[in-house]
């Protein structure tokens, strides 16, 4: 743990009021997996009681943290077991009922989402992941604060192009059934090539089958304060020194988060998990990933060099944060939603930011293609080719890569698709109108590539 001398707390105390810095999540991660039952009712109030007993005084330390140190708590969230593996223990596999509990509970502790109502599917699905994967859409739309993901792929196993083809379904039902809000229920749903079991960011977060019976994982996030460092540089310094600039702002970010983090862990009682040193940014003014490319010296992001300056971004944040702690976890790098930072909506309403550099970047960033918003009509097929590709980049590369996409109810491109909060709002994004139905038709799996075989 790290020690704070005057120094350090003059300069977190300036990155907290002027550049934005702020504790993103904290997240209670909790097993639920001794909450499972044949009767679904019987279930359910299993994982009310259990989630109430563990996070009940969650949000209120939270709250007197954040008075205590002045240091903003901005989300209160909690993490559980896939519903996908507690429920399938139950004779009716009535998930809906499973969704609606969370956030009937969720709702009570007064925390801001709760991430879980989770399915593995990267090698096949049992007949209780095909209910549950049917109930994702209603699921979402009949709740406010339940999150959902889905992993499809991984490194090992390779992409179950079957349940690809399945999400792209899901993902427009989800965004129909909640047209009247630009189809927020596909924002609370994300899939997956390699998940993270500690992720405390929605909407993937979820407790791994291998995480202890509960943990706290934070989320610090701190755009504003790396970019005003790398401005604080001449223009004449090269990216070595950018780097190790981002190194020092990333190492002081990880001590202020940890410091919060074990603080709230030990009153509540519970032992502390990871910490996620994730560039997270939200629509405000000066909280902006896409920001930091333009200190370094892009003229917008999306310009020819914006991937390698996000890899190199990416690749110091990590190396400031495990120097910092060595509890550094989830997902830990930047992240790049377009609906979510100022100025990847100004970039993509320029069309400097299209869906094919989105993709090119996510081979570097934390993620993958995050808070896109689509037109409406285009087709489920087209999105699961959209998945596919982010679910290859992922599996071939060894890495985590995400899908967050809205095809916006009867919106087209050039229309503002607007979800209010942190999920922000952006320009529908074109996409590509060449057909890929037969590709994606075929289904099956594809095979998980050679590197694999590293027993």
């Amino acid at each position: 743990m790290a020690i704070f001398n005057t120094k350090n707390i003059i300069e977190t105390i300036e990155m907290i009021k002027t550049h934005h810095l702020d504790i993103r999540t904290v997240t209670l991660s909790l097993s639920l997996r001794d909450c499972a039952d044949p009767d679904y009712k019987v279930c359910a109030d299993k994982i009310y009681n259990k989630i109430l007993s563990y996070s009940k005084n969650l949000s209120k330390f939270a709250d007197e943290l954040e008075d205590e140190f002045s240091i903003p708590i901005v989300n209160k969230r909690i993490a559980a077991t896939p519903i996908s593996l507690v429920g399938e223990s139950c004779s009716e596999k009535n998930y809906i009922y499973l969704a609606q509990t969370l956030d009937r509970v969720a709702q009570e502790v007064n925390v801001d989402f709760i991430g879980g109502f989770s399915a593995l599917v990267e090698k096949g699905c049992t007949v209780g992941d095909r209910a549950f994967l049917e109930c994702i859409p209603e699921a979402l739309a009949t709740t406010k604060r339940v999150c959902s993901s889905v992993n499809l792929a991984t490194s090992k196993a390779g992409i179950n192009m079957l349940g690809v083809l399945k999400m792209g379904e899901i993902i427009k039902e989800a965004a129909n059934l909640t047209a009247d809000a630009d189809g927020l229920g596909a924002a609370k749903l994300v899939c997956f090539c390699n998940s993270v079991t500690d992720n405390p960011f929605m909407a993937g977060a979820y407790c791994g089958v291998n995480e202890p019976e509960c943990a706290l994982n934070i989320g610090v996030s701190g755009p504003g304060v790396v970019c005003a460092a790398i401005k604080d540089l001449p223009k004449t310094a090269d990216l070595g020194e950018v780097a190790n600039i981002i190194k020092k702002t990333a190492f002081k970010i990880t001590t202020t988060g940890e410091l919060i983090g074990r603080e709230l862990a030990k009153r509540l009682d519970i032992p502390f998990g990871v910490i996620d040193l994730s560039l997270a940014p939200t629509p405000e003014v000066g909280d902006s990933v896409a920001e930091i490319f333009q200190a370094m010296g892009l003229e917008q992001a999306g310009a020819h060099g914006t991937t390698c300056a996000l890899a190199m971004l990416n690749d110091a944040v990590k190396k400031g944060g495990v120097m910092a702690s060595s509890y550094v976890g989830g997902l830990s790098g930047a992240f790049i939603p377009v609906s979510e930072d100022n100025q990847m909506i100004q970039a993509a309403k320029s069309g400097a930011l299209t869906i094919d550099k989105l993709e090119a970047m996510t081979s570097v960033c934390s993620v993958g293609l995050d808070m896109i918003a689509i037109p409406g009509d285009t087709s489920a097929k087209t999105i699961s080719a959209i998945i596919a590709d982010e679910m290859a980049i992922g599996m071939i590369n060894k890495k985590t890569t995400a899908v967050r996409i809205i095809p916006v109810p009867n919106k087209k491109v050039g229309d503002l698709a607007v979800f209010g909060g942190l999920l922000g709002e952006c320009p529908i994004m074109p996409v590509h109108n060449l057909n890929s139905d037969v590709f994606i038709e075929r289904s099956g799996r594809v095979p998980a590539p050679i590197h694999s075989l590293n027993n």
